[in-house]
This record gives C-alpha cells, sequence and structure tokens, in this order.
C-alpha cells in the first residue's frame, strides 16, 4: 500500500462503523484493522490541527511500518498510533516495540539523507470515541540503536 500524504487524511465523518466489509478485492476485512485505520485517521486529523505538517502516512520498510511521519516545525516526528477500545493503549509501546520503531525511523532518515535532523518518538492513544492522548517524546532512541538528534 503506497504511503498518503498530507492531503489524503481522512475526512472527519470518514470512519465507518466497526464491522466486517469488502476490500476493494472481495476480501473480508478484519475489523482491528478497521479500527486501527480509524485511530490513523484520527490522530492523522489531531496532529494537523497541532499544526504539525504529515509527511508520509503507514511507510513500510524491511523492518515493519512507521504509522505517521511528521514535522513539528524542523523535528521530524515519528508518531505510533494505538488504537484501543479498552485501555490507553500507551502500555503497548514496550521495550521491543520501542527498539522497532527506532530502526524504523533510523532507516527512514538514512534513506532521505537526514540523519543530522532533529527526531523524536511520540505516541497517540486513541480511544473508540475519538478522543487522543498525545505522548510528546514518549521515548528516547532504543539503545543497541545509533541515537536521533
Amino acid at each position: 500500500m503506497p504511503s498518503k500524504g498530507l492531503n489524503e487524511a481522512a475526512a472527519p465523518g470518514d470512519a465507518a462503523p466497526v464491522n466486517r466489509s469488502q476490500t476493494p478485492a472481495g476480501k473480508l476485512e478484519d475489523p482491528r484493522h478497521r479500527f486501527g485505520r480509524f485511530g490513523e485517521d484520527v490522530a492523522a486529523r489531531f496532529v494537523c490541527a497541532k499544526g504539525y505538517e504529515i509527511l508520509e502516512r503507514n511507510v513500510r520498510t524491511p523492518y515493519g511500518e512507521i504509522d505517521l511521519i511528521c514535522l513539528d516545525s524542523d523535528v521530524v516526528v515519528f508518531i505510533e498510533v494505538k488504537a484501543r477500545r479498552g485501555s490507553s493503549g500507551l502500555e503497548a509501546v514496550d521495550g521491543r516495540k520501542r527498539r522497532r520503531l527506532s530502526r524504523l525511523a533510523l532507516a527512514f532518515l538514512a534513506r532521505v539523507g537526514w540523519l543530522e535532523r532533529r527526531a523524536r518518538f511520540d505516541v497517540i492513544a486513541v480511544g473508540s470515541d475519538g478522543a487522543c492522548t498525545h505522548v510528546v517524546n514518549a521515548f528516547d532512541c532504543a539503545p543497541g540503536t545509533s541515537s536521533l538528534r
């Protein structure tokens, strides 16, 4: 799936109810994937309203996927979005996930020639009601990876 740019963020009314539906290929979509997409769309609108510029969405690398890559002034921000019904989702960003996100971020920065730019990791938890909890600078680059500036 190609990355989506700033102008392709979903409109507020685009979130569909969570149920099984068919994808364009005619396959049934998992309700968790639909809810995850809902969370990413809500988070994208949330950061845009805060003045961030979305550079990329759902960036796939050999190490996995980055939900949102944004600019907050001159800082590159890698955002992990956690959509959860019962819990905040913030606890899901454990040490293993931090190491993976660190590798993803460094691979992205190297690919675009931005290793000298300041960067940080944020986490946004999205509830089923669309409420967002934004943790700015949620964690440092994980041990065992080169640090982000």
